[in-house]
């Protein structure tokens, strides 16, 4: 093997498997590197499980293919799933005490067919607990660590994925996304991530949030190692998830190489017209964020893409119909976690009604139990309507005020979050507060956009800042593209932590 052991850390997808492919190197050599390597990292808390036999079992099938001549962009590539998909070799806890020890019977249609497409699993990675938490500080495993500075919070609830990926822990992985749980921690960790369509990837086996938002995606460093997994993970699965969209996968990967109609080798964004939200750009802004971000943009405009001033009058409004409609569906969702079939059980009981009491209070954290509540009491009889059915007509109009937009523009961008990301501890006692850092992901989560969040810059203290896309409904392809014409222009989503 000419490729060294030392460097296949940072190797980013289609570089490992173009290793892989030419015998540089093998998917046992780069999983069992990448496996010694996430130990050496166990202090960032990204990893919940492994299970080293099982990925060995994996790569060296992914070899084998190889050396029968078989050709895929993820064959032999080393990847790792949030803990929130469920997975046969891997235990899944959500991030819970509730789901303690579980074994599925079967994967998730995400992680099955990565495995198809020959990607071995790493591990499970560290989330907030049943994905609800902008911070990973809600896990009841222990929170997760930003490997820029690990003394601050790496976002959530994907935080051990943009941890791992980061961290050069692995050169991908999964994550979901209900309200910005893909794009808030890519800003935050300084990676790439995307949050498909709604509907575009299947949430066959991915554990229950809120499921009219919950979405799954891919996070790399790249907007095109981006696009290899989703090409990997999305298409049609309906006849095991009725929210799936009946729509083929697309080779975002061959997309991204495909030029603009008028443009050129200097300009290959030229014709795009990207919207910014007069909303996105106010005094709610750290100017750390806004000073990269704008940088960012005038990148766009040197690439070709002319940028327009638009509204989404209704943001501010996103934050309290996300925390009524989400809590509402949670306590539906999570209503199956009761201690009788499966998942934690109280060791002492008075009886049946005890037993769901106790194994629930035992079980769900305080954020959870919050929600819960919260969602049950918006459910009730004499505040459905009011405060249920008023969100749902809300968000329907938020949902427009995106297609009046789109109107003027191809693409909307801005800040991914408001500020950089902040200290452990520093928001745990205001969950109000760790609520806002979601103000500028929640509406395209609501209206079922896609969205992602690229490198821009650092602000203080050297904190990465994320620049969020979004993109009108089936319009990955053309986010992918204008992300990956600004990665080939700038080397913000190469930077590495210091010391990793």
């Amino acid at each position: 093997m000419s490729a060294a052991a030392t460097d296949l850390h940072d190797l980013g997808v289609a570089e490992l498997a173009q290793a892989i492919a030419e015998g540089r190197t093998s998917s046992v050599e780069a999983t069992q590197h990448l496996l010694a390597r996430a130990q050496q990292h166990q202090h960032l808390g990204a990893f919940l499980a492994f299970n080293e036999a099982a990925s060995l079992a994996q790569a060296k099938a992914a070899d084998a293919r190889v050396a029968a001549g078989e050709r895929t962009p993820l064959l032999g590539v080393p990847l790792a799933h949030k803990d929130i998909f469920v997975t046969r070799d891997f235990p899944t806890t959500a991030g819970s005490k509730m789901l303690e020890g579980y074994r599925s019977p079967f994967d998730a249609t995400v992680v099955s067919r990565l495995a198809q497409q020959g990607a071995v699993t790493l591990g499970k990675l560290n989330c907030d607990e049943f994905a609800m938490g902008g911070s990973n500080e809600n896990s009841a495993y222990g929170p997760a660590r930003n490997p820029w500075d690990p003394s601050r919070v790496p976002g959530g609830s994907s935080g051990g994925s943009a941890v791992a990926v980061a961290a050069r822990l692995a050169p991908a992985v999964t994550g979901t996304d209900t309200g910005g749980s893909i794009r808030q921690p890519a800003s935050f960790c300084g990676v790439t991530g995307i949050k498909p369509t709604y509907g575009r990837c299947s949430r066959y086996g991915m554990v229950a949030f809120a499921s009219s938002l919950d979405q799954a995606g891919p996070m790399a460093r790249s907007a095109a190692d981006c696009a290899t997994l989703l090409t990997a993970m999305a298409g049609p699965d309906i006849d095991r998830d009725s929210t799936s969209l009946d729509r083929p996968a697309e080779d975002y990967g061959r997309l991204l190489g495909q030029p603009r109609e008028g443009a050129s080798a200097a300009q290959p964004l030229k014709g795009l017209r990207i919207g910014l939200p007069r909303e996105f750009f106010g005094d709610g802004v750290a100017a750390d964020v806004l000073t990269p971000v704008r940088a960012a943009l005038a990148e766009y405009e040197k690439l070709g893409a002319t940028l327009v001033e638009v509204s989404l009058p209704r943001t501010e409004l996103a934050i309290p119909v996300y925390y009524i409609i989400a809590p509402a569906e949670a306590s539906s969702n999570l209503s199956r976690f009761d201690g009788v079939k499966f998942g934690h059980r109280a060791a002492q009981y008075n009886d049946l009604v005890d037993m769901y009491k106790r194994s629930r209070t035992e079980a769900f954290g305080p954020e959870v139990q919050r929600r819960i509540m919260i969602g049950t009491y918006v459910l009730s009889h004499g505040y459905y309507d009011a405060y249920y059915l008023k969100a749902q007509q809300i968000r329907r109009l938020i949902a427009q005020d995106f297609q009046q937009a789109f109107t003027q523009c191809d693409l909307i961008a801005g800040p991914a979050a408001p500020t950089v990301a902040w200290a452990l501890g520093e928001k745990a006692d205001d969950p109000v507060a760790n609520y806002l850092a979601d103000i500028f992901t929640l509406p395209g989560s609501l209206a079922g956009l896609p969205g992602m969040s690229l490198p821009a810059g650092f602000g203080a203290g050297g904190m990465p800042v994320g620049l969020q896309l979004m993109g009108n409904y089936l319009k990955e392809a053309e986010l992918l593209q204008a992300a990956h014409a600004l990665q080939l222009a700038t080397d913000w989503h190469r930077q590495a932590p210091a010391g990793i």
